[in-house]
C-alpha cells in the first residue's frame, strides 16, 4: 500500500485544536458522512465534559486511536483530525487498510484546557513552559489502568481510564495507538511486540520529514531497547522491580499501569506510540564520542536534578501550609520533588553497576543527559508559578478565604516568575533548537500508524 499521497496532504497546521474545536470537529465530520461516520459518548470527565468518539467505517479488524492521554500532548489530536477526514473521504484507504476506526481526540478534556494558553503560540521554550501542565500519576488517564503486582494494588481507574477501558473489552482492537508526544529531544518509539521488519520504515518516516531521531537516553533506566530509537513499552511492573532492586525498599507506587499494558491482558493487542518532540537540537543524534563517561553523565544529570527541585522545594515550603487540596498545578511538582530525593540512590547505584557505563559517553548522550533534562526539570518550575497563581486567584474570588495567605503567596509567585524567567533565558542561550512545524508531526505520527497497521491487516 502507498501512502505518500495520503502522508503528503496533511495540512500546513499554524496551532493546536483546543477541546471545543475538537468536539466541534468530530460532530461535523459525522454530519457530512453520516454513512461513514457516526459520533458517540465513550464516557464523561471528572468535570463532566463529553468523551466523544468516532467509529469509522466497518473493516474486520478493530483499531483504537486515541490523543491527549497526557494533556500537554496535542499532536495526536492533530493526527486524528487530519486521519479522520482522510478516512471518511478516501474510500479505497478505508477498504484497504481493512479496519473498523475508533477515534478519541481527547481523552483529558479537563487537562487539556490548562494547557491551552500555549496552542497558538508563539513556540518556544518560555510559553510553553509557562503554560504547561500535566497531572499527578494517578491522576493521569495512561497511568491508571487495574494492576495487582507484589505489594503494588491498584483499582481505581479514573472515569476516562474507565472509558478506555470498557472500549478495550467491548472491541477487542487488534491495534491500539496512543498517540502520546514528547517535548523536547527527537522521534522514537514504542511497541509492545519486537516488529524488526518495521524499525527501518518507523525510523524514515522521521527522517524524511528532516526530524533527528532521539539516540541519547531511553526515558527510563530499566526500558528495554529493541532497535536504535525504538524501544519495549514499558509497564509500571518494571518501573516497581527497578525501585526495588536497586533501592531495597518497597517502591512507593500510587499510580496504576499503562493503557498497553491492560489490552494485552484483554486481547492479542500491538500497541504503538510515537514520541514526537514540538522543539529539537541536532546534539541529539550526535552519536561521536563525548568527554566524559556515560556514567559521570548521568551522575551530573542526577546532581543537577537533586538541586533543582531541592530549590523548587524551598520555594513551596513558604506556601504549603496554605495552598488548596483542589489545586491541579502543585501535585505533580510535589510527587517530583519525592521522587528525586528517594530515586536518585537508586540511579546512582544502577550507573555504578553497569561497567558499559565506564565507557566513554556519545555527545547524544550527553546533551540528553544535562541540557535536555534541564528542559524537563524547568516544567516544574512553571508549575510552581501556576500552582501560586492558581491560589492568588483563588484567595481574591472567595470573599470568606484566608487573607493571610495572599501576600506569601504574591511573594511566592513573583520570585518564581523571575526565576523562570531566567531559567528559560539560560536554555535559550544554551540550546541550538527549531520549533518544529506541526505538519511534520503529524505526518510522522500518521506514517507511523499506516506502518504498523499495514503490517497488522497483512500479518495478524
Amino acid at each position: 500500500m502507498n501512502f505518500e499521497s495520503v502522508v503528503a496532504n496533511v495540512p500546513d497546521y499554524k496551532a493546536f485544536l483546543t477541546v471545543d474545536e475538537m468536539d466541534d470537529s468530530c460532530r461535523k465530520l459525522a454530519n457530512e458522512f453520516p454513512d461513514i461516520v457516526s459520533v458517540f459518548e465513550a464516557g464523561k470527565s471528572r468535570k463532566g465534559h463529553s468523551i466523544l468518539c468516532m467509529k469509522i467505517g466497518n473493516g474486520l479488524k478493530n483499531a483504537l486511536c486515541f490523543a491527549c492521554p497526557h494533556p500537554n500532548e496535542p499532536i495526536g489530536a492533530m493526527t486524528l483530525e487530519y486521519f479522520s477526514r482522510a478516512l471518511a473521504e478516501n474510500d479505497d484507504l478505508r477498504e484497504e487498510l481493512g479496519f473498523t476506526w475508533y477515534m478519541i481526540k481527547c481523552i483529558d478534556p479537563d487537562g487539556v484546557r490548562l494547557n491551552e494558553n500555549w496552542f497558538n503560540g508563539p513556540f518556544n521554550v518560555y510559553t510553553y513552559t509557562r503554560n504547561y501542565y500535566r497531572p499527578i500519576g494517578y491522576e493521569q488517564v495512561e497511568w491508571t489502568f487495574p494492576i495487582d503486582y507484589k505489594e503494588l494494588h491498584f483499582h481505581n481507574p479514573l472515569p476516562e481510564t474507565q472509558a478506555l477501558m470498557t472500549l478495550i473489552k467491548e472491541i477487542r482492537p487488534e491495534f491500539m495507538y496512543s498517540l502520546h508526544n514528547a517535548g523536547f529531544g527527537g522521534a522514537y518509539w514504542y511497541l509492545t511486540h519486537d516488529l524488526p521488519e518495521l524499525y527501518e520504515g518507523l525510523r524514515d518516516s522521521a527522517i524524511k520529514q528532516g526530524i533527528p531521531l532521539n539516540l541519547g537516553e531511553p526515558e527510563e533506566p530499566f526500558i528495554t531497547k529493541f532497535s536504535s530509537a525504538i524501544f519495549k513499552n514499558m509497564t509500571i511492573a518494571e518501573a516497581y522491580d527497578f525501585i526495588e532492586k536497586f533501592s531495597g525498599n518497597k517502591p512507593n507506587i500510587k499510580n496504576g499501569t499503562s493503557s498497553s499494558d491492560y489490552a494485552s491482558g484483554v486481547t492479542d493487542c500491538v500497541t504503538l506510540l510515537t514520541e514526537l518532540p514540538y522543539f529539537f537540537d541536532p546534539r541529539i543524534e550526535d552519536l561521536s564520542e563525548g568527554e566524559i563517561t556515560r556514567k559521570d553523565a548521568i551522575l551530573q544529570n542526577v546532581k543537577q536534578s537533586q538541586a533543582h527541585f531541592d530549590l523548587l522545594d524551598q520555594i513551596l515550603a513558604e506556601v504549603r501550609p496554605y495552598i488548596s487540596d483542589e489545586n491541579p498545578f502543585v501535585k505533580l511538582v510535589e510527587e517530583v520533588i519525592q521522587y528525586v530525593k528517594e530515586g536518585s540512590e537508586a540511579k546512582i547505584k544502577w550507573a555504578d553497576s553497569n561497567p558499559e557505563f565506564e565507557k566513554m559517553a556519545s555527545r547524544a548522550e550527553i546533551f540528553d543527559n544535562l541540557q535536555v533534562a534541564k528542559f524537563y526539570n524547568g516544567l516544574y518550575l512553571g508549575l510552581t508559578v501556576r500552582t501560586c497563581e492558581y491560589e492568588i486567584e483563588r484567595l481574591k474570588r472567595e470573599k470568606n478565604s484566608d487573607q493571610i495567605a495572599l501576600g506569601p503567596f504574591m511573594e511566592t509567585c513573583k520570585k518564581g516568575k523571575q526565576l523562570l524567567k531566567g531559567y528559560c533565558g539560560n536554555l535559550e542561550s544554551e540550546l541550538d533548537y527549531l520549533a518544529i512545524p506541526i505538519q511534520k508531526l503529524v505526518r510522522i505520527q500518521l506514517e507511523s500508524g499506516l506502518i504498523v497497521a499495514n503490517y497488522i491487516r497483512k500479518n495478524r
